[in-house]
């Protein structure tokens, strides 16, 4: 049997994702429904936000990139792969881009952003909502700074604008973490931020 990721570690649950994946026959899907019965599932409500949220450091830790999402001016959701900072300690992320960048002139106009993570297995993911804000100050910017970047900000004052994304509200799901959220919906896990 193949295993799907480090996070899983029981053989039942091991067994369930491959067959769910690998629904060749009729005996595996029958088995796929038995074992959906008897491994242990999260829903809603089911378990602590700070396991939730360590759950989430998981994920994103795993996931090898992060998807930065904004609203452009007619409404439509814009998508871009970034190279984000992992979460600070209330799960606020930063990023870094060119001002002239059409993200920038995007947040100034409406501050609503998403990011998305995805392990490469694709069996959990996180979302993180919130509101972004441009911060421009050079202290910040030598704070959020990662070898490599020169390149790309050969002159950090102005070649670079850092984004701050201050989140509002998290869903996750992941089934090596039996994180699934509603059966009957399938509205995912969330975490509420306090602000």
């Amino acid at each position: 049997m193949k295993p799907l990721g480090p996070s899983i570690n029981n053989p039942l649950s091991e067994l369930f994702f491959t067959l769910l994946h690998n629904q060749t026959s009729k005996m595996n899907r029958i088995l796929s429904i038995v074992l959906i019965s008897i491994v242990p599932l999260v829903s809603i409500g089911q378990m602590g936000d700070e396991k939730l949220k360590t759950i989430a450091r998981e994920i994103i830790k795993e996931s090898t990139h992060c998807n930065f999402i904004t609203v452009d001016e007619q409404g439509r959701p814009r998508v871009r792969v970034m190279d984000g900072f992992e979460p600070e300690s209330d799960f606020t992320v930063w990023l870094a881009t060119n001002p002239k960048s059409r993200k920038v002139e995007q947040i100034k106009l409406n501050p609503k952003a998403t990011l998305y993570y995805l392990t490469p297995d694709r069996m959990s993911y996180v979302m993180i909502q919130g509101d972004a804000e441009l911060v421009n100050d050079l202290s910040e910017k030598d704070k959020y700074w990662k070898d490599g970047w020169e390149s790309f900000y050969p002159n950090k004052a102005d070649d670079m604008v850092l984004i701050k994304v201050v989140p509002k509200w998290m869903e996750i799901v992941s089934y090596p973490h039996g994180v699934l959220g509603d059966t009957q919906t399938w509205e995912p896990v969330i975490v509420n931020f306090k602000k």
